[in-house]
């Protein structure tokens, strides 16, 4: 069946994103799919707003991708969470100051990548931040009571909520840890939908074989990435069409919700003509091989945390069974001195 699809769009600048909506194309084919937009919302300028007037006007349904622009990095995570709340005050201010119309709200929680990679010449101060981070688990529960706090505040003023989470936070539950969050900064917390971006331009050698094998635990999926233009070169390798159409109809053997990264490539790549006429019950083939590989680095990810979580224990462990080790080496050999003697 056709799932309710939506596109991530508007995070390219305000220029991109006047230019993608000029053409009368966009909003009609948005308006034939029932597609709703995650609409980026880095800023809280009078030129988003009025993009935003024109699409409420147009009557597509839009969900405002909140995004913080700090020192941390534009998504949502762990050092994110004492300054949420007044973003989000803010924001409502500026939708009630224009009138703007929201479905929803989605929060994008990803790690701080930056902070990492700009240490990367620094090992010594990237290891005390991690060793810092790992015993840290204290930060782990004020992150999540404060998301929580704040999803459950935005539930009772009318908003449908979508959290956008990595799949690692599933090998983190599977794991029963909270390494990953500790060490990324990322958060696990659920609003009325949780969106895992399984995007296999990322790791185009896995394929649709990752929605395959994440998909069973996902509430929602998207999809991607499709941009074509150079600056979304962090995102990975944009998918051409016969791999965009894959990961759909795979997406949707398991969420009747599915998004998309992003619109403006879709737009880009001529894509929103072939999705209205698409056939989602079509056959598609996705090799055994990436099913395998797919699985084997769940498996893998998920020991190595296992092992990350518990390695003070097992490390105290080996030590005292080596300390054993050496007494009862130590006892028997004084005890064949005495016998020789």
């Amino acid at each position: 069946m056709r799932p309710r699809l939506f596109f991530a769009c508007c995070d390219q600048g305000i220029t991109t994103m006047q230019s993608l909506f000029a053409d009368p194309a966009t909003i009609s084919g948005l308006k034939e799919m029932n597609a709703t937009l995650a609409f980026a919302v880095p800023d809280l300028s009078l030129e988003r707003a009025q993009v935003v007037r024109h699409l409420n006007d147009a009557g597509i349904p839009l969900i405002a991708w909140i995004e913080l622009p700090t020192e941390q990095g534009i998504y949502l995570n762990a050092d994110d969470a004492s300054q949420s709340a007044g973003a989000f005050a803010n924001f409502e201010k500026w939708t009630a100051q224009y009138g703007l119309q929201w479905q929803g709200v989605g929060l994008d929680i990803e790690p701080n990548l930056e902070q990492l990679v700009s240490l990367r010449g620094h090992k010594w101060r990237l290891a005390g931040l991690l060793a810092a981070r790992y015993f840290d688990r204290a930060r782990v529960y004020r992150a999540r009571e404060a998301y929580g706090r704040l999803i459950r505040q935005l539930q009772r003023r009318g908003y449908v909520v979508q959290t956008y989470q990595m799949p690692l936070i599933v090998a983190d539950r599977r794991a029963h840890t909270t390494l990953l969050e500790r060490l990324l900064g990322i958060v696990d917390v659920h609003g009325n939908e949780e969106v895992l971006m399984l995007y296999s331009s990322f790791v185009p050698d896995l394929g649709a074989g990752l929605v395959w094998s994440f998909g069973p635990e996902a509430q929602a999926i998207a999809v991607g990435n499709t941009q074509a233009d150079p600056s979304a070169a962090a995102r990975g390798i944009p998918l051409n069409w016969e791999e965009f159409s894959r990961d759909l109809i795979v997406a949707s053997h398991f969420s009747h919700i599915v998004g998309v990264y992003n619109l403006e490539g879709s737009v880009k790549q001529g894509f929103l003509g072939p999705l209205k006429t698409m056939d989602w019950s079509q056959s598609v083939l996705i090799p055994a091989d990436s099913i395998r590989q797919a699985n084997k680095m769940r498996v893998a990810i998920s020991t190595l945390l296992w092992i990350g979580a518990f390695l003070p224990v097992i490390v105290v462990v080996l030590i005292l069974l080596f300390t054993g080790l050496i007494w009862r080496w130590r006892k028997r050999r004084k005890e064949v001195t005495l016998y020789s003697d």
